[in-house]
């Protein structure tokens, strides 16, 4: 299977490293991967904001850059939730109709992609550390994701999987939240690390790189015995 690879603007400009690994765990599962540098933001950001003309624009560009009709494979849920149901907003009877449609049915979080559709439910990753799982609200809540995270951890060799008290709440990212809301959302990621040191993990593990920087944060502030982990960084592990 070929595959075209998603990096969204977290990941490239904050965890490019994650962006490599998902490359060599989709390799490691037999995907020839590819790669348009041309690419660029989804539109999630501006979308959210109320700037739905920019967003459009960068929506029309996006329909563009991934216009192979191959799989397109990301590592956040959060955009390719924002795209599989607000481009409907953006592109519904207009010249791109036919062109959004396939792209949505045709986009995948990485760990849907290779539970469900390459039926891999252990990658080879070997990762000796106790963890505990956010689950964020773009991936339960807009994408549907479901236990797919918590099935591919569970073949990783060496890792013991803590579940957090309230693993789905909100950790108080939220995007612009953060931002126009800092009070709150500091103490939405107090209440979500605590509920993880109370587990007993070493690490926090998601599939949201803006949820994890979001709590990296607030530990780093309070030099707190925790760290964070993408998912797909943790899947490329081996030890």
């Amino acid at each position: 299977m070929e595959v075209d690879l998603f990096i969204p603007c977290f990941i490239d400009q904050v965890y490019p490293q994650t962006g490599f690994n998902m490359i060599k765990v989709l390799e490691r599962a037999g995907v020839k991967v590819h790669y348009n540098p041309k690419q660029t933001c989804c539109g999630q950001m501006a979308f959210n904001s109320g700037f739905w003309d920019d967003a459009k624009k960068l929506g029309e560009k996006f329909l563009t850059d991934f216009s192979n009709n191959r799989p397109i494979v990301g590592p956040t849920a959060s955009c390719i939730g924002y795209i599989k149901n607000n481009y409907d907003e953006l592109f519904y009877n207009t010249a791109f109709h036919n062109e959004y449609k396939q792209l949505q049915r045709n986009i995948y979080e990485v760990t849907d992609f290779l539970v469900n559709v390459l039926q891999k439910k252990d990658v080879g990753a070997v990762f000796e550390h106790k963890v505990t799982y956010h689950e964020s609200c773009a991936a339960i809540r807009e994408y549907k994701l479901n236990d797919e995270p918590q099935t591919l951890l569970r073949n990783v060799k060496g890792l013991e999987l803590l579940e957090m008290e309230n693993s789905d709440t909100c950790c108080g990212f939220g995007g612009t939240f953060s931002v126009k809301f800092e009070a709150i959302s500091t103490a939405m990621a107090e209440q979500k690390v605590h509920a993880a040191l109370d587990t007993g993990a070493e690490y926090i593990v998601s599939a949201d790189s803006s949820c994890l920087m979001h709590q990296a944060s607030y530990i780093k502030k309070h030099k707190l015995p925790l760290k964070v982990a993408h998912i797909v960084d943790v899947l490329a592990s081996e030890d």
